[in-house]
């Protein structure tokens, strides 16, 4: 029997999917979707209503949206080295009801928008309902065995491309809206900007990631640094988490043969000195860089 701390938040081993399609559900062109993925420690059931509205308008869903997923982006446990992330005995279970509006897209800008209720309960690997970790520290901003908000989001887009380059920028902003009093209320942002160029037969991929939270903050709304898409060679979350965050990566890819070809990558990310709000903090990583042509893996780590 596998061991749970062994457990990682790993959509790729999907062991079942459903989609199931409802074109023209009332004789007016309205859709329904049903989609249920199950992974091996992950589910989620979507369930989505579309009505068709004129092109130049924005385009209005209403969403159904519940997910279970371990949390081991703050709450996991480093394990080989810090390459992978384990689970930490923290699972949330997550509820969200809203609408989302996807505005007509331009030449290069595209905008989407989306009011949602959440509701966020942390379980441990038994299903039961907890408010803290193993170690003792909060898996709750509400303190009790679960959070309530109103989230407001919206998000931007540019995309730009030739055959010899591309660019592309993302701002997504997220907004808690008082509706109760013990809801909870922040404003956090990210952004993702990106710049690939075509260097003879190689090409080069930058890109900067960052962002911020104030206010009200649960545990697994922190920024986790590590993992793909973030410092790669270490688990998720294994670097570090934080109120905020600032990731570069870069990596040069060339051809060895028509067959295959090699890459090079520096990675680095830093919570700017906010893991110390953040329940359980664990790492911040100063200098990673790592090479597919060896097993070559130089890193260094400085720990809370």
């Amino acid at each position: 029997m596998e061991n749970p701390g062994n457990r990682h938040n790993n959509w790729s081993v999907c062991l079942l999917q459903s989609l199931h399609q409802t074109p023209n559900l009332f004789g007016g062109s309205e859709k329904l979707d049903v989609a249920w993925d199950k992974g091996l420690y992950d589910s989620n059931v979507l369930v989505a209503y579309r009505r068709p509205r004129p092109e130049w308008l924005a385009q209005q869903s209403f969403v159904i949206q519940h997910s279970l997923s371990p949390e081991i982006g703050v709450h996991g446990i480093p394990t080989d080295n810090f390459t992978r992330s384990g689970s930490g005995g923290v699972n949330l279970s997550r509820l969200s009801v809203g609408v989302d509006l996807n505005e007509p897209a331009s030449s290069k800008w595209s905008s989407a928008t989306s009011i949602k209720f959440e509701h966020v309960r942390p379980i441990n690997d038994d299903g039961r309902s907890i408010s803290r970790d193993l170690d003792g520290f909060p898996v709750t901003c509400s303190g009790n065995s679960h959070d309530s908000m109103v989230v407001l989001r919206q998000e931007s887009r540019f995309a730009k491309a030739n055959d010899r380059s591309f660019s592309r920028f993302s701002l997504q902003i997220e907004q808690g809206i008082p509706v109760l009093s013990k809801w909870l209320i922040f404003n956090r942002f990210k952004f993702v900007a990106s710049k690939g160029v075509k260097l003879g037969p190689a090409f080069f991929l930058t890109s900067l990631t960052g962002g911020s939270i104030v206010g009200d903050m649960a545990p697994y709304q922190a920024f986790a640094i590590g993992g793909l898409g973030s410092v790669r060679g270490y688990g998720e979350g294994a670097v570090g988490s934080g109120r905020s965050c600032l990731v570069a990566n870069s990596e040069l890819t060339f051809p060895l043969n028509k067959m295959s070809e090699a890459a090079i990558f520096l990675d680095c990310g830093t919570d700017l000195g906010s893991g110390q709000h953040v329940p359980d903090p664990c790492a911040v990583l100063t200098f990673c860089s790592r090479s597919t042509m060896g097993p070559t893996h130089v890193g260094c780590a400085r720990f809370s």
